[in-house]
């Protein structure tokens, strides 16, 4: 493993390819005297071939490398010496010394990267590392659709970096969890922060034996450089949406959800606080400290401190220890020769009055140690990975005896095995299991209907016991049978009792933290899609909440979504003439000609009312359509404290309705009030870890408000509250603010605002927009300067330091106020329009963006960027703020809601019939696809081919997202279950 490692890292760092497995390292061989016992091995448990390769007569054994741990530079020479070796085990020795020499090679070469890396030259990124291709500007929406990177809008210039040429086939994980979006320029810019070159660098405070920077490079994929500046950016408190755009070029120009995995980890402050206690307790020793510092995960971190934790028992290491029979475990592998087990026993004392009770005290203390071994623990996991580990589940004893009572007549909630039919006698290997499957899994194992095992060969343990006895911990020097019986039942109870316990608990682990982890990710990218869904402005919209016994609830809404009129109507009653004419009097008194229904109970009943009033013009002179929105959540929010709050006088039920029209009207803007989870999006949302869905689902809202900017003087206190920076206290100030002293002038004035201080500032500055438009109607000139004075006078006599802020606080508006453009770039942005000779009044006019493109294209913008002392990234950044339009709204490209006018039902459907839908839902085992008829229908993961997707969509783990209009071929019709099968013919754009 360490070889790989050093492997692994040289790759990083160099375009230097290896051919051939790696993964497949040869034995250890092993030290020994003329006068040392045989190779000892499981009597019944060794493989035959094994047995026959051991040879009949002793031949010189070759020194073992005992700690494979050493630093690289001190083995430079070590393929040299494995001429004349001749391996225990027949394992390709030729591949053996390729590997060594290719360990040796890897180090002289890391040497002189670290040189390099010293003198800040630029090295080449290895391109096996990369995976994903930078598109120019007009790629922006294919790469918001992918969950990417984010961007204001179509670029005026191609991306000012060379890219790669990457074959598709390389890298392509379909199937497989989103790989990070890096930057895959030949000569990475942004490296302002030198990489530690000695010690343990920048966790060196957090006083482990490893080195935080490498593991999170190890765990992440990402190169050490950028870890650390995230790490730094990270620890400067900056958010993920600001670093992510402004600061692209310390990243790599990796996207958010990349960003966000590599985070600080929390295991070194735990393993810290569990440092603490022992040593409060008086148990910790300079051994178990040790083990506690070389832990690198959380499984390991428990496995060393089970036996210390609060109200468990005392366990048999330790009890031996307190008899004082360390010294003589400690005898038996340094000087076997010395020890006599007699001399320890005591009798009448418990656990030392026989030399069997000794004798078990020793291996009971072996065990422990070879169970808290590094370089054991990476052994046996090194056996199990080049193994067959399967994972079992059936059904449980508990649910078969509910069952059988239920049968019986006895009364009872009985367990549902009918919906784990799937598992009830389940095997898969640990490494082919689907996440979801993993899911399911721990979710029926909870509910007590399966019980789930980790089957680990045989062979795993004959292996592991003879590499124990005969390498890792043979004793140094003759020792006699009986001692050497003791070693070999201590390796084995080690293995039985405490290693086979951690290694099933580690791969569970792994399993549901890699579902977990692919489970969040698509809830992630369902809930941006949601959230981005094209806004449909300038209409008036009726919002339906559909209903039979209490009716359809009406909410009739202007297009900056105030609320006109709000009604019931009772649509599918006997009295359904005289509501249609209610509803058309309704329509056309307002010049509503949109209606949006909800997809509760009687969506498909209104909306045939609805098309059966279109198709006979009913609504004329309007041309009326409608279309069926998501009502998830809707009811939570019609009850919620915000709603209350905004619609104070209203019926829960009519708020509802509400919710409903202004989801289709700004989705971003309505769906933020409603808890991420309520959304309906994902699967399997109850079964993950809910921190870490909260996190996630939170990031992903505040980066969707962030990116797509805030009008400050109009937005709600709701929505404000998820730009980056700002949080419930700040928003609320903010608010207070613009109602007691009128609108925001400029962004300086957010200064002035108490509980926002600089750093603040800096995270939310340049999300927030500032459109006189939206304020100049309501107040004048002199009425926004006296706001603005006011505004000054008001703080200066609260705060110790507003007095300060407000002198340099200006009060005129900024038209930059108005762009993506950071205040931190203004004097760059003028300076860069007075280069190209444009003007601020010009932004968003075709002129201005001729002159960008002109100049762009004669000096190119790397060294445009050199004459105005910045970053391309900052430049880019800065040219798509001046020349796109005023309002511009990434949202305005992608997908927008479906309108329509009539309707098909679930009997016209027939096998092979070709529809286009929408997709509703994405899950780990396919998409749900809604084709019109009251059902959505599941496209199965198996049809979702890659020769299917758009080029751009096929490093996407299921490709597909809420919101994508697709083509699809009917499979399948089940009316009784209600379920469609589809086939995935092709994405629509």
């Amino acid at each position: 493993h360490q070889m790989q490692r050093r492997t692994r890292t040289v790759k990083v760092y160099t375009e230097k390819t290896t051919d051939g497995d790696s993964d497949e390292l040869s034995p250890h061989t092993q030290s020994a005297s003329e006068d040392e016992i045989e190779e000892w091995q499981p009597e019944s448990k060794a493989p035959k071939r094994q047995q026959k390769a051991q040879p009949s007569e002793k031949k010189p054994a070759v020194k073992r490398q005992a700690k494979p741990k050493e630093p690289k530079e001190s083995k430079p020479k070590a393929p040299r010496k494995p001429v004349e070796r001749k391996p225990r085990a027949p394992r390709a020795p030729k591949k053996q010394q390729a590997l060594l020499e290719e360990e040796a090679g890897g180090a002289n070469q890391t040497n002189s990267i670290c040189d390099a890396a010293e003198s800040q030259q630029s090295v080449r990124v290895k391109e096996e590392r990369l995976s994903f291709i930078v598109p120019d500007g007009s790629c922006n929406d294919n790469m918001s659709r992918a969950g990417g990177g984010w961007s204001e809008g179509p670029s005026s210039s191609h991306q000012p970096y060379g890219v790669k040429k990457e074959e598709p086939e390389e890298d392509f994980t379909f199937d497989e969890p989103s790989l990070k979006r890096q930057k895959t320029s030949s000569a990475p810019q942004g490296r302002p922060t030198r990489l530690p070159t000695s010690g343990r660098g920048f966790g060196e405070d957090l006083n482990m034996n490893w080195d935080l920077i490498q593991l999170l490079s190890e765990r992440t994929g990402v190169e050490q450089w950028v870890c650390l500046n995230i790490s730094q950016l990270f620890r400067e408190e900056n958010t993920i949406p600001f670093i992510v755009r402004y600061r692209k070029e310390m990243i790599n120009h990796m996207d958010a959800d990349a960003v966000r995995d590599v985070q600080l980890v929390a295991l070194a402050k735990k393993t810290q606080t569990i440092s603490q206690t022992l040593k409060k307790e008086g148990v910790l020793t300079a051994e178990l400290e040790q083990a506690l510092r070389n832990c690198r995960t959380a499984d390991e971190l428990d496995h060393v401190y089970a036996p210390y934790k609060k109200g468990s028992k005392l366990s048999k290491a330790r009890r031996a220890k307190q008899l004082g029979l360390e010294s003589a475990a400690h005898a038996l592998l340094q000087s076997p020769h010395t020890l006599d087990l007699r001399a320890w026993v005591k009798p009448g004392t418990e656990g030392l009055s026989t030399v069997e009770e000794v004798s078990t005290g020793v291996e009971q203390i072996l065990a422990d140690m070879i169970a808290k071994d590094g370089e054991t623990l990476t052994h046996i996991r090194s056996l199990c990975d080049n193994s067959m580990v399967m994972l079992q589940s059936s059904v449980s004893k508990t649910a078969l005896k509910e069952q059988q009572q239920q049968k019986e007549g006895h009364q009872g909630k009985p367990k549902d095995i009918d919906k784990f039919h799937l598992y009830c006698d389940f095997t898969c290997n640990v490494q082919r299991i689907q996440h979801h499957q993993t899911l399911a899994i721990n979710r029926g194992e909870n509910l007590k209907i399966l019980t789930v095992k980790v089957n680990i060969p045989d062979r795993v343990k004959s292996d592991f016991c003879r590499w124990c006895v005969n390498i890792r911990w043979r004793p140094k020097g003759y020792a006699r049978e009986e001692l050497m019986k003791i070693l070999r039942d201590a390796v084995e109870d080690s293995y039985k009792r405490l290693l086979l316990p951690l290694l099933s608990r580690s791969y569970r682990t792994k399993l549901t933290v890699s579902a977990e982890k692919e489970s969040i990710a698509m809830f992630v990218r369902n809930l941006r899609q949601r959230l981005l869904v094209c806004p449909v402005r300038g209409r008036v919209i009726m919002g339906v909440d559909p209903g039979f016994r209490h009716g359809c609830k009406l909410a009739v809404l202007s297009p900056t979504s105030q609320i006109l009129y709000t009604d019931v109507v009772y649509l599918h009653g006997s009295g359904g003439n005289r509501e249609a004419d209610k509803l058309r009097h309704l329509m056309i008194r307002y010049s509503c000609n949109t209606v949006v229904i909800g997809n509760g109970t009687a969506c498909r009943e209104t909306e045939a009312f609805f098309a059966d009033l279109i198709s006979r013009r009913f609504f004329q002179p309007l041309d009326v359509s409608y279309c069926i929105t998501s009502e998830a959540g809707a009811s939570i929010y019609s009850v919620s404290p915000e709603a209350v709050k905004e619609m104070p006088d209203l019926d829960p039920n009519l708020r509802s309705a509400v919710s409903i029209g202004r989801r289709v009207q700004d989705p971003l803007a309505e769906l933020v009030k409603i808890d991420p989870k309520h959304i309906g999006i994902g699967t399997y949302q109850h079964d993950v870890s809910q921190s870490s869905l909260k996190a996630a689902l939170d990031g992903v809202v505040q980066e969707c408000v962030s990116f797509v900017g805030v009008d400050i003087n109009i937005c709600s206190e709701t929505l404000m509250r998820h730009v980056a920076g700002l949080n419930t206290g700040r928003a609320k100030s903010i608010a207070e603010w613009r109602e007691t002293n009128g609108p925001f002038m400029n962004r300086d004035q957010l200064r002035l605002v108490k509980g926002l201080g600089p750093k603040s500032y800096q995270q939310c500055a340049g999300f927030i927009r500032i459109n006189p438009q939206n304020h100049l109607t309501n107040h004048s000139d002199a009425a926004g300067g006296n706001s603005a004075q006011a505004a000054q006078e008001k703080p200066a006599a609260k705060g110790k330091g507003k007095s300060k802020a407000s002198a340099a606080v200006p009060t005129l508006p900024n038209p930059l106020d108005q762009t993506c453009i950071h205040p931190e770039s203004y004097a760059v942005a003028r300076s860069f329009l007075s280069l190209v000779g444009g003007s601020v009044d010009q932004m968003g006019r075709p002129e201005l963006r001729q002159c960008v493109e002109a100049s762009v294209k004669c000096q190119g913008l790397e060294a445009l960027a050199e004459t105005l002392n910045t970053t391309p990234d900052t430049l880019q950044l800065i040219i798509d703020g001046l020349t796109q339009p005023p309002g511009f709204d990434i949202r305005q490209d992608f997908e927008k809601a479906d309108f329509k006018r009539g309707i098909v039902s679930m009997s016209d459907l027939r096998e092979g019939v070709v529809l286009t839908g929408r997709v509703e839902n994405a899950t780990l085992f396919g998409a749900f696809v809604d084709i019109g008829v009251g059902r959505n229908g599941l496209i199965h993961k198996k049809y979702i081919t890659p020769d299917k997707l758009p080029a751009d969509q096929r490093r996407r783990s299921l490709a597909l997202g809420p919101g994508e209009k697709v083509e699809v071929r009917v499979l399948n019709v089940d009316p009784q279950r209600g379920r469609i099968g589809l086939d995935l013919i092709r994405v629509l754009r």
